[in-house]
């Protein structure tokens, strides 16, 4: 883990200037870390053409190509932007899908009543909606700290490393505080 979380910088600034093999060894370090956090976010109805494994290609895909635009002062921060624009890909998705549906829906005229996993749905989307309104009104290193560990599933000493806190159990500390925050900007 420390190998690739140390050279994340060299790659990308060696994948700014045009090395391939640089890019095929970032792609190879983050594309299983994104199919992982990706697996079921994309909601199975609005699944059709659009596998997770493709959006995942498409985000790296993006993010490779947006590299002069992007900087990065900690290893996290481009962790960070992978899944910022992921997310953003499976939300156009579902909102590719709800749109779809509303035109169809304009063409059937139904009285049936709305069925209770349509409103799990909706709460659902709710709490994940709280959470990335709280998740963006927070500063940048602690939501970077929330991300490593919750969706990423990072240890202490990797979120050290990857935050430039000064040992697991500062990053530790600033992950108790960053989740303590994003529970108050939860409620």
């Amino acid at each position: 883990m420390k190998a690739r979380l140390e050279s994340t910088a060299t790659l990308l600034a060696k994948v700014k200037s045009g090395d391939e093999i640089a890019r095929e060894q970032l792609c190879s370090t983050y594309l299983p870390m994104l199919q992982r956090w990706a697996h079921g976010r994309l909601p199975q109805y609005a699944r059709d053409l659009a596998e997770t494994d493709d959006m995942v290609q498409t985000t790296l895909i993006k993010a490779l190509n947006k590299l002069d635009s992007f900087s990065s002062l900690r290893e996290g921060a481009f962790l960070a932007y992978l899944r910022k624009i992921l997310l953003n890909n499976i939300r156009m998705e579902i909102r590719r899908f709800n749109n779809q549906n509303d035109l169809l829906k304009k063409h059937i005229d139904s009285d049936e009543p709305i069925d209770s996993s349509a409103l799990e749905k909706a709460i659902g989307s709710e709490v994940v909606e709280k959470y990335e309104s709280a998740l963006m009104k927070m500063p940048e290193e602690a939501r970077e700290a929330v991300i490593l560990r919750v969706e990423f599933g990072y240890s202490y000493p990797e979120i050290a490393m990857a935050t430039e806190c000064s040992s697991a159990n500062a990053a530790r500390m600033a992950v108790s505080r960053a989740l303590y925050k994003l529970a108050e900007n939860m409620q």
